[in-house]
């Protein structure tokens, strides 16, 4: 470390993001040793497609990729939605505890399905409501897009998957009123943007898929050649 590095962590001691415990030094991950093996990433077997995992054997598709409908070609998660991570999304989300997001992100860039990404020529987080995005004074999409590919920083582009009707939380939902909930919800800005392109889609949450698959329909409809999708996390829990 350099000297003004060790003086700052002298005058302002770092602590873990999970447990509070005081560090010996600012290192990403800001967390301690216990804290970050709760951090489990997600690695094979899964599903080949829609990166489901599996218990035991070897990447395959899974039961509702196996159909070939899927509208995006592939999609990853580089960790469990499980806790001490719950509650750093949520405490960055809604409390807006920024000092978690370098951490999250150092997390999920070192995650194995991290890797399996093609170079996208466009990157689109997925958007909120705009009233939404009044509340909450942030797109966690779109930062999560920018602290995890750096990159790629010029390829994000903020606006051009829009919102275009206001949805009651999916969290409240069950699959079957998610897809319903989400339908209409999305429209690009302009479809010849992603004309034979191929797009990176970032979210913070895959739970049943519904977002990322509406999302994947609406860009796949406006032409996009291949869609992909990333998100810190996946839940298991449908």
């Amino acid at each position: 470390m350099s000297f003004f590095e060790s003086i700052k962590d002298l005058l302002f001691p770092p602590r873990c993001l999970a447990c509070n415990l005081q560090l010996d030094r600012y290192r990403l991950p800001l967390l301690c040793e216990p804290c970050c093996c709760g951090f489990v990433p997600i690695v094979s077997p899964l599903c080949s497609c829609c990166g489901l995992p599996f218990p035991s054997g070897r990447d395959h598709l899974c039961g509702d990729c196996l159909p070939g409908k899927q509208p995006f070609a592939l999609a990853r998660a580089s960790l469990y939605y499980q806790q001490p991570l719950v509650s750093l999304i949520l405490q960055w989300k809604f409390s807006h505890r920024m000092t978690g997001l370098a951490t999250l992100a150092s997390l999920a860039t070192q995650s194995a399905g991290f890797s399996t990404f093609s170079v996208p020529d466009l990157i689109f987080p997925v958007p909120l409501h705009k009233s939404r995005l009044r509340r909450r004074g942030f797109n966690q999409a779109l930062l999560l897009a920018g602290s995890c590919f750096p990159g790629w920083r010029n390829s994000i582009v903020a606006d051009g998957l829009l919102r275009i009707r206001a949805t009651v939380p999916q969290t409240s939902l069950d699959g079957a009123g998610r897809r319903k909930n989400l339908k209409g919800a999305f429209t690009l800005k302009d479809p010849d943007m992603v004309r034979g392109k191929t797009v990176l889609l970032v979210d913070d949450v895959f739970t049943t898929g519904s977002t990322v698959r509406e999302c994947s329909r609406v860009l796949r409809a406006g032409g996009a050649e291949r869609v992909e999708v990333f998100t810190l996390a996946r839940s298991l829990l449908s």
